[in-house]
């Protein structure tokens, strides 16, 4: 047990002063660069639209569900598929915040790569489905566009710097939170329990690892940041830097929901090209990488540690672990409405599929769109989604929400 304290530990203050700085620079942008911005931007098509979605999505810190509304947003303002693929494709796999504690725990080689990847792979992603998926659905998407409540990056009463400090540290870590904590106490256990060496034996080296990554990455709910000190702690046991590299990259572009919603926005041609291209990528981005660390004869690892005080990580790993515990704790979700103060019916849905609070955010923007709904209330954690108006339809509402790529069942109508 005390192995695996340390190695958490280890891992929290290796990754936090990066980190509050990225949650920083993160608020920064969320000022410049916000998901309203990025929709109006990036309508057309062409070479030009695809460059400029992915090199808007690299910096954000949107993760694969939270990117979908947008995505479908730049869809229904006519952005093209090649765009809106590019967008979809560059974004969840790094952000600011994910680029700095990648170089904190994984060092320059690492952190330069992993935004390259994320590069070509938007690139090569949108101008596929240019060339082989020429159709243009005339359908618009079900899924409303991002608004200032689900984005959380409208500036708010207080002054820019309120904006700033509110979505660094408060907004963006509601969002990575749990999967942090998860992703921590992984590293840990991975450290406590596996010898070292064991997966270097197990999986062998070449090829095989990294198609294992990627089995295990693409159907995987993994945030960009929450992944990397899960990253370290395999290298550390034998997985080669290559096959940690196709786990980042997959891991946060893909997971089983947002690839169900990915197909009403894009069509199946277009995700099975997304997926292709994902994954061939990643693949190519991690022999290349596995590559230049043989003919460096190193590993990853940090290489400015020790440039930072024992006593300022270990202050800032105290206040990244409070801001996280204080994000994790349940909270309840905050209605949305329509102007309506007294409502005349409720329905109680149960809602299945969601996995962060983009989800439950996409879910109550569409609600609140439906005729007679004048109030909406979704709770991610619980799967709970209640809607107050009069004359509802159930059958609508339900229909609604599987449009978006989940499942709705009535629970308690009252």
């Amino acid at each position: 047990m005390a192995d695996f304290l340390t190695a958490f530990w280890q891992s929290l203050t290796m990754m936090a002063p990066y980190l509050l700085f990225g949650f920083l620079v993160a608020g920064v942008l969320a000022i410049f660069i916000s998901p309203q911005s990025v929709e109006r931007h990036l309508g057309g098509r062409g070479f030009l639209a695809v460059l400029k979605a992915t090199l808007f999505g690299i910096p954000l810190p949107l993760c694969s569900c939270g990117v979908l509304p947008v995505t479908a947003a730049l869809r229904r303002h006519k952005a093209g598929k090649g765009a809106a693929t590019a967008f979809l494709l560059s974004t969840p796999q790094t952000g600011f915040d994910s680029i700095f504690v990648t170089f904190g725990m994984l060092g320059t080689l690492f952190a330069v790569v992993r935004p390259l990847g994320a590069l070509v792979s938007g690139l090569l992603g949108g101008m596929a489905i240019n060339l082989f998926d020429t159709e243009e659905n005339a359908r618009d998407s079900a899924a409303p566009p991002c608004t200032e409540d689900c984005c959380g990056t409208s500036e708010r009463p207080g002054g820019w710097l309120l904006t700033v400090l509110r979505h660094g540290f408060v907004t963006l870590p509601r969002d990575i939170a749990r999967p942090m904590l998860t992703g921590l106490i992984a590293a840990g256990l991975i450290a406590w329990l596996i010898p070292e060496g064991y997966l270097y034996d197990l999986l062998g080296a070449g090829l095989r690892p990294k198609l294992i990554m990627m089995l295990i990455g693409i159907p995987s709910y993994v945030c960009a940041t929450a992944s990397v000190p899960v990253a370290a702690a395999l290298i550390a046991k034998g997985v080669s830097p290559g096959a940690a590299l196709v786990f980042l990259m997959t891991g946060p572009a893909t997971h089983i929901t947002a690839l169900t919603t990915v197909w009403k926005i894009l069509g199946r041609r277009s995700t099975l090209i997304y997926l292709g291209v994902i994954a061939t990528v990643s693949i190519l981005a991690g022999t290349l990488l596995d590559a230049i660390y043989i003919a460096r004869a190193t590993l990853p690892a940090p290489e400015m540690a020790h440039l930072i005080p024992a006593p300022i990580n270990a202050g800032a790993a105290i206040i990244l672990l409070a801001i996280l515990l204080k994000a994790a704790w349940p909270q309840r979700p905050r209605a949305g409405t329509r102007g309506a103060e007294r409502t005349a019916a409720k329905l109680i849905l149960r809602v299945r599929g969601m996995s962060c609070r983009h989800c439950a955010d996409l879910i109550q923007g569409t609600l609140l769109q439906q005729p007679g709904v004048e109030a909406a209330l979704v709770d991610w954690t619980s799967g709970r989604a209640e809607v107050s108006g009069k004359d509802l339809d159930p059958d609508l509402l339900r229909s609604r929400i599987k449009e978006l790529g989940y499942d709705a069942e009535p629970a308690a109508p009252v």
